[in-house]
């Protein structure tokens, strides 16, 4: 173990993987400031919290159980010519509960909140916790599988894993309250979200779409919507100094 802290190869996989956890990590940040949001103020971010540190430890028991995950990928069963494995069918039921929240957010949001649905404090604390713990499941499939084809040491994997979460706790409240604040920027998160759950079901069926369309779009639709917010503010300030 101590000769990977002066290997360079070493360094530059973990550098690398852990970069690569953080890209992959955004779609998790992003649906935990949604679904944390229907919790009271003050459970909010203490949700979070400790929706990442389930995550964290899901993906460390996920890396040393190497042998029951790589067998998740083994086809057991074959439907209209597709060979389906349990990797599979998670990636599947896990695109289309994303596809479920996405939607009924943004419902919420378009249509109104009616008969208590929607408003802060109307979710219970561990069923928030529970879908966390479900989603991150899912996510940490893909997540754990990159780790290991990109990675030889599994110190490094766990390392990588460890760094990405650290960032993620660290980005979590502010990404929160800014979707928060910002109504337009959480229907885009929503629309991430769906694009995601689309992906993942076409992952199920071993239709794979390349990560770097899908980066593309959202980067492109990020950037759109920066200009949003600076043109919005610009008008805001204007207004305000005419007013004054």
């Amino acid at each position: 173990m101590l000769e990977l802290l002066t290997d360079p190869a070493a360094w530059a996989s973990l550098v690398t993987l852990a970069l690569l956890e953080i890209v992959l990590g955004v779609d998790n940040v992003i649906f935990l400031s949604i679904i944390t949001s229907r919790l009271p103020e003050h459970q909010q971010a203490r949700a979070r919290r400790i929706g990442l540190l389930l995550a964290l430890a899901g993906r460390i028991i996920l890396l040393f159980a190497l042998s029951w995950l790589i067998g998740l990928t083994a086809p057991f069963v074959t439907a209209l010519g597709i060979e389906l494995s349990w990797r599979d069918l998670i990636l599947a039921v896990g695109g289309l509960f994303l596809l479920y929240k996405a939607t009924t957010e943004i419902h919420m949001m378009l249509e109104g909140e009616t008969e208590g649905h929607g408003k802060p404090g109307s979710a219970a604390f561990a069923a928030v916790l529970v879908q966390i713990f479900l989603l991150d499941l899912v996510f940490s499939l893909d997540s754990v599988l990159t780790a290991i084809g990109m990675a030889d040491e599994i110190i490094i994997m766990v390392a990588a894993i460890v760094i990405a979460i650290g960032v993620m706790l660290v980005a979590a409240e502010p990404l929160s309250a800014f979707v928060k604040k910002h109504p337009t920027v959480k229907m885009l998160a929503l629309s991430f979200l769906m694009l995601i759950g689309v992906a993942l079901i076409a992952d199920g069926f071993e239709f794979h779409i390349p990560r770097g369309y899908l980066y593309f779009g959202v980067a492109f639709a990020t950037a759109i919507e920066v200009l949003n917010l600076i043109a919005r503010k610009r008008r805001t300030t204007s207004n305000a100094a005419d007013a004054a």
